[in-house]
């Protein structure tokens, strides 16, 4: 069956022709992201995958029902950029990745958290210049503080379980509480409103949502303790950027380590390094010796990468072979 990628780079192409080999498929890679306008190149392809930033809307879908897509596979967990109840009007089934390695984007906050607290980049830069000075440099001891899990879905309970390694007082808030969870590694559950007073560290983990939507926002910053470092490898629009600015710019924050950003799309996957950034917000924030941004990476291990393609691949089997979908969106 031919599939149509969009949005694709070097490892994606290599994760996805590695595990075809045994699938057959007929995979045709686009770097443009999937949009109205780009949806035409998918023509003769019945399947389409898209990635986070593409902007699959209603009048996306409807390009791409003309040339006949019957199914959308996302390589990726969230779907808030498919109006997916265009994509059912249209009756263009859609299928995601829920799982690909929890522990990548766990492992990745981990990462920023130890990377920003202990200025790991910053001694990095020093040291190759043979400035081997310790000043400014002080962190503090994550053992002992507290750390804040906002969304203990697999990624969430995979970061709880390793900061509780860590020996700290672990806080969750989640809609669904995992009980489970919390009785294994001591973890408690609190109301957000709480977690947010109390913690050393919040790490977001939730999905984007017309409720989780900027649930970091000023009123949410003015309740946090002023060396909290907040940590979002879920997605940028969780944290309202401008307000985050703002606190960071009046020293009402400790840090802030960032994978994700709400205006990501267009930025991030691009080499930029001979243009001016026209993104004004974002190099503003780029400014704060005491943000560091990374460029949606937390996926990017070979075993997320091969995850990622196996069960989208897997998808397009099924649909040829008539067998069920699975991991389908529902409304």
């Amino acid at each position: 069956m031919k599939v149509a990628l969009f949005d694709t780079r070097q490892y994606d192409r290599q994760g996805f022709t590695a595990a075809n080999a045994q699938r057959g498929h007929e995979l045709v890679f686009f770097e443009e992201r999937l949009t109205a306008r780009t949806a035409v190149l998918a023509q003769g392809c019945p399947v389409v995958v898209s990635f986070v930033n593409d902007v699959v809307d209603a009048a996306a879908l409807e390009e791409l029902k003309r040339n006949g897509v019957q199914l959308l596979a996302l390589r990726c967990a969230g779907w808030n950029h498919v109006d997916v109840a265009a994509a059912h009007r249209l009756q263009i089934p859609v299928v995601r990745v829920p799982a690909y390695s929890p522990e990548a984007v766990a492992e990745h906050a981990v990462a920023l958290l130890l990377t920003l607290n202990r200025k790991i980049h910053r001694a990095f830069n020093r040291v190759r210049e043979s400035n081997f000075s310790l000043d400014g440099l002080v962190g503090f001891n994550v053992h002992g503080s507290t750390v804040g899990v906002v969304g203990t879905g697999q990624i969430g309970v995979a970061f709880a379980r390793i900061m509780a390694g860590f020996g700290t007082r672990l806080l969750g808030f989640d809609v669904y509480p995992n009980q489970d969870l919390a009785r294994q590694i001591g973890l408690q559950y609190v109301p957000l409103e709480e977690l947010l007073a109390t913690s050393d560290v919040v790490s977001l983990h939730c999905p984007l949502t017309p409720q989780t939507h900027h649930l970091i926002n000023a009123d949410a910053l003015s309740r946090m303790r002023p060396r909290v470092v907040i940590l979002n490898t879920g997605r940028g629009g969780l944290i309202d950027t401008r307000a985050l600015i703002q606190a960071l710019k009046e020293s009402r924050i400790g840090g802030a380590a960032l994978d994700v950003y709400e205006e990501e799309a267009g930025v991030f996957f691009q080499d930029l390094s001979g243009e001016v950034l026209q993104d004004d917000v974002l190099a503003r924030l780029l400014t704060f010796p005491n943000v560091l941004v990374t460029s949606h990476q937390g996926f990017l291990t070979h075993e997320a990468l091969n995850a990622i393609a196996a069960t989208t691949l897997d998808n397009v089997t099924a649909l040829e072979s008539g067998r069920p979908l699975q991991h389908l969106l529902t409304l």
